[in-house]
C-alpha cells in the first residue's frame, strides 16, 4: 500500500515543521520561534504523506503571483518546506507529496509552481527547472566609489516593529519591476523579518520621491579579516536606490566585508568601483525553479520577442502535452512542424528567456529541428534584461 497524503490542520502543523526541519538537519524550533512560524501557514495548503499511519514527510505552497515577460502577474504556488523522513526513503513518499502539490495548484487555477532547491537533483523529474540565476556578492570595505557611480540617496534605520508595519508595502510598490519576480504573501514576512533567532537590522533608502529601497542585513563572524554584514534582502526602485544601499552598507564602521545575496545577473558592482577587485566573490547561483502548471495560459500571457513553434511534452501533467504556436500576436495550440521539442523542465528554463535553446540543443537538453530553428527560438523567448527573483523560501 502506497502513502496516503493529505491536507494537513493547524494541529499537525507543528510535527510538520518539526520534520521538514530534522530532514535538514536542523533542530525544531523553540516555543517562541513557534509562535511567530504558527502565523507562516495558510490554511488548507500544507500536506502531509502518510505511510503506516506515520507523518513521514510533508510539503507547503504559498499562493502567490510571478510576473512574467510582458508585465503580467500570474497565479502561482510557492512550494517550500519539504522534507521526507530518513527512515521513510525511497517508498514513494516525495513523489506522492510532489503530485498532491502540482494537483492542488491545478485545481486552484495557479499557472505555476515555484522553488528553491536545497537538493537539485530532485527536481527536474517533477518537471522543474532553473528558470533565473543570481550571484551572490562580497566586496570589502574601505573602497573608494566611481566618481561616476550613483550618489544614492538618505538610508535610515528602522526598528523591526516598523520593519513588520511598512516592508510589504514598500517591496510590493518598488520591488516586481523584473520578470521573474514574485509576489510576497502576508506569510512570508514572519519567517524573513520577525523570526526572534535572527538578529536582524533594517534599513530604508529615501530618494527624492520618498521611500525607493531597503535591506535587511545580519552580522556574522566568518570573514578572516573581521566581521561580514550579510543581506539577504536589497531591494531598490532604482540604481541609485540600489547604489545608495550599497554605499551605506559599506560605510558601517568596523565592518570588514558587505555580502548580498541574490543580485540581478546583468548588475555591474564591480562596475561602482575604482578598484573592481574590491569584490571579493561574486557566485552565480540557480535562483529560482519554475514548474510550468498550465502551459497554454503560460505562453498566452507572456510577451513573445518572435514567432516560434514548440512541442511540450509533459507526462505528468498530460494536459500541457501539445504543439503550440507562438508569436507576438498570440497563441495558437495544433498541429503544427514544430521548431524546437522540450521536456516541462526545459519549458520551464527557456520561459523567463534565462537558458539559450541553442546552448541547450548543444547538450542533448532540446530538440531543435535545425540551428535556425533553435536560433528562432533564441529570439522568441529573449527578454531586454535578464529576469531575477531575488525572494528566497
Amino acid at each position: 500500500m502506497g502513502p496516503e497524503v493529505r491536507a494537513l490542520g493547524e494541529d499537525d502543523l507543528r510535527a510538520s515543521h518539526a520534520l521538514f526541519l530534522r530532514s535538514l538537519l536542523v533542530e525544531p524550533a523553540k516555543d517562541a520561534e513557534w509562535e511567530v512560524l504558527a502565523r507562516s501557514y495558510q490554511p488548507g495548503r500544507t500536506f502531509g504523506a502518510y505511510l503506516d499511519g506515520t507523518l513521514a514527510g510533508t510539503a507547503m505552497t504559498w499562493g502567490s503571483t510571478l510576473r512574467v515577460p510582458g508585465g503580467a502577474d500570474l497565479p502561482t504556488g510557492m512550494l517550500t518546506r519539504v522534507g521526507v523522513r530518513a527512515d521513510f526513503r525511497r517508498r514513494g513518499l516525495l513523489t506522492a507529496l510532489m503530485r498532491a502539490t502540482l494537483a492542488d495548484s491545478v485545481e486552484r487555477g495557479e499557472v505555476f509552481s515555484t522553488l528553491h532547491a536545497s537538493e537539485p537533483v530532485i527536481y527536474g523529474r517533477y518537471g522543474y527547472g532553473v528558470a533565473t540565476r543570481a550571484p551572490r556578492v562580497a566586496v570589502r570595505t574601505g573602497v573608494p566609489f566611481a566618481p561616476t557611480a550613483p550618489a544614492g540617496g538618505r538610508v535610515r534605520f528602522i526598528e523591526r516593529d516598523e520593519a513588520v508595519a511598512v516592508l510589504p508595502d514598500l517591496y510590493a510598490r518598488v520591488g516586481r519591476s523584473r520578470p521573474g519576480s514574485l509576489a510576497r504573501p502576508a506569510q512570508w514576512w514572519p519567517v524573513a523579518i520577525e523570526r526572534p533567532s535572527d538578529d536582524l537590522r533594517f534599513i530604508i533608502h529615501a530618494g527624492p520621491d520618498g521611500d525607493d529601497g531597503f535591506a535587511v542585513f545580519s552580522t556574522v563572524d566568518e570573514s578572516a579579516n573581521g566581521p561580514r554584514l550579510d543581506a539577504l534582502n536589497l531591494i531598490g526602485a532604482d540604481d541609485n536606490a540600489v547604489a545608495g544601499l550599497w554605499r551605506f552598507l559599506l560605510s558601517i564602521d568596523l565592518a570588514a566585508e558587505v555580502s548580498v545575496w541574490a543580485r540581478p545577473p546583468d548588475e555591474l558592482v564591480r562596475a561602482l568601483f575604482t578598484d573592481p577587485r574590491a569584490v571579493t566573490d561574486e557566485t552565480l547561483n540557480d535562483d529560482l525553479w519554475l514548474r510550468v502548471v498550465d502551459v497554454p495560459r503560460a505562453l498566452a500571457e507572456r510577451t513573445w520577442a518572435a514567432p516560434v513553434v514548440i512541442k511540450v511534452n509533459d507526462p505528468l501533467l498530460p494536459d500541457n502535452t501539445g504543439v503550440y504556436s507562438v508569436s507576438e500576436s498570440g497563441v495558437r495550440r495544433g498541429p503544427a512542424e514544430p521548431d524546437v521539442e522540450v521536456d516541462a523542465d526545459v519549458l520551464a528554463r527557456l520561459y523567463l528567456g534565462t537558458w539559450s535553446a541553442t546552448a541547450l540543443s548543444a547538450v542533448g537538453r532540446l530538440r531543435a529541428r535545425s540551428p535556425e530553428a533553435a536560433a528562432r527560438a533564441d529570439r522568441a523567448f529573449r527578454l531586454p534584461r535578464p529576469a531575477w527573483c531575488g525572494t528566497y523560501f
